[in-house]
């Protein structure tokens, strides 16, 4: 069975309650709930993990492979910061899918800036909580 890993990154703890006017009113468990029931009926396994340490999402991009067959990744902040999580995801030659849960594009100026689009197979972003099923669809797509 094909397994992909959901990454979320810094503050995504936070989703319900943080700037809920950005962000929308579901919470990290529901998205990951969501996740497995959406894997689960395409016949793929979910893996959720999230930290808010720019170190620990690096560890599991590295441990992914082996693992996982792609990596879904919302990057949150690092997204326009990190060019240690852009490296490692092109040290683990496995296809990620950069994720947002607001459109980036529509945001602050510093946010149209992504280290991670370079080095994905394709962006999702605008779509809320419903972008975590695109990915996971157009992930399992790509990996068959």
């Amino acid at each position: 069975m094909a397994s992909i890993l959901i990454l979320n990154g810094p503050n995504l703890n936070l989703l319900g309650t943080r700037q809920p006017e950005v962000y929308g009113a579901t919470t990290l468990q529901d998205i990951e709930d969501m996740c497995e029931a959406h894997g689960r009926a395409l016949g793929v396994g979910i893996v959720c993990k999230q930290s808010n340490h720019e170190g620990e999402l690096i560890d599991a991009i590295h441990d992914a492979k082996g693992d996982h067959d792609g990596i879904v990744l919302n990057a949150g902040a690092y997204t326009h910061t990190s060019v240690a999580l852009m490296d490692a995801i092109s040290s683990v030659a496995l296809p990620v899918i950069e994720l947002h849960l607001s459109n980036i594009h529509a945001r602050e100026e510093f946010r149209h800036k992504s280290f991670i689009a370079p080095v994905a197979i394709g962006q999702i972003c605008g779509f809320g909580a419903t972008g975590y099923r695109l990915a996971i669809e157009a992930m399992v797509d790509h990996i068959r």
